[in-house]
């Protein structure tokens, strides 16, 4: 059941979803186990599905974890960047709380 908090990314007041900074498809490869950690590979940020969506439309799989494996790094996308700020003045949708 997921949590409610605030998202790491737009900082809105929402159910959280989690966003493996390494995407869990990336995992087994073998690039990927040798530049980071178990610990750096599980890592990740709760965010709110919004800006959960808007992650994985900005970029695809590899990408997300060849450069954007960390918060900061999500933030500096100008894509991003744009879409949080728009959110942020956006009301909450969830359902059922």
């Amino acid at each position: 059941m997921a949590e409610y908090g605030h998202c790491a990314l737009c900082g809105r007041e929402a159910k959280l979803t989690f966003h493996h900074l390494i995407p869990r498809t990336l995992h087994r490869n073998k690039w990927f186990k040798k530049q980071y950690t178990r610990q750096q590979m599980s890592s990740g940020i709760d965010v709110c599905r919004e800006c959960h969506a808007a992650v994985h439309r900005i970029a695809d799989h590899k990408q997300l974890g060849r450069e954007y494996f960390t918060r900061e790094r999500l933030l500096e996308h100008p894509e991003l960047a744009k879409f949080i700020t728009w959110v942020r003045k956006k009301r909450v949708r969830n359902h059922g709380r």
